[in-house]
């Protein structure tokens, strides 16, 4: 990909208001698009998420009703919720060092002074703002996974705009030590979708980019 390909994919994505319900996301593209999700950077590595492909047709019709009603949710080919952990426990850590071992091929007690680390800064915040510390990391999801799609032609819309209790009840997450993120709608833009062709608006370079 070259450097101008980059930026016609980026100017290529915008938040798709109306989706072609016809259009389906071939299984190699959507493959990919999962991958790319697993490939999220996070802060330490803990991945404190979990992507939730919502493919029940009557699910996505009961979670519209928690969405303001908004189409793209069951017209979109697909939809990702995006859960995160509510809090960072030790078991949590341990979890992620016992991966972390077993990928690099080391054995775990190498690993106790980068656990420790991570158990000492999550220990300096409460239960509450540790949930929302793994919140805003869904958000890297979020961009990953929305750029990814712009490179293959695929559309996308981030949705902030649903009760996120109504989601976590339809989705059956209590007591699951995950609560609803955010959530994306995947797939095709309709012709009909008149935003389509609105020219992004955008405050000039300079103004948002500065050298030091």
């Amino acid at each position: 990909m070259t450097p101008s390909q980059l930026l016609d994919s980026l100017n290529f994505r915008y938040a798709t208001k109306k989706f072609d319900a016809t259009r389906q996301i071939p299984a190699e593209e959507w493959d990919t698009l999962e991958k790319s999700l697993v490939l999220t950077p996070s802060s330490f590595g803990l991945q404190p998420w979990k992507f939730l492909v919502v493919d029940s047709p009557d699910l996505r019709l009961r979670l519209q009703k928690h969405s303001w009603n908004q189409s793209q949710i069951t017209d979109a080919s697909r939809l990702v919720v995006f859960t995160t952990r509510t809090d960072t426990t030790e078991p949590d850590v341990d979890r992620f060092m016992s991966r972390l071992a077993a990928v690099q091929g080391r054995d775990a007690s190498s690993l106790e002074g980068y656990r420790n680390i991570i158990v000492s800064f999550a220990s300096t915040m409460s239960r509450e703002a540790r949930h929302a510390w793994n919140a805003r990391q869904t958000y890297i999801a979020l961009g990953q996974f929305m750029t990814s799609a712009a490179v293959l032609g695929i559309d996308t819309c981030p949705i902030e705009g649903f009760d996120p209790a109504g989601y976590d009840a339809e989705l059956e997450l209590a007591d699951s030590g995950y609560a609803t993120s955010v959530v994306c709608a995947v797939g095709y833009r309709s012709p009909e979708d008149k935003y389509a062709e609105t020219p992004k608006t955008r405050f000039p370079h300079e103004e948002l980019v500065e050298h030091r």
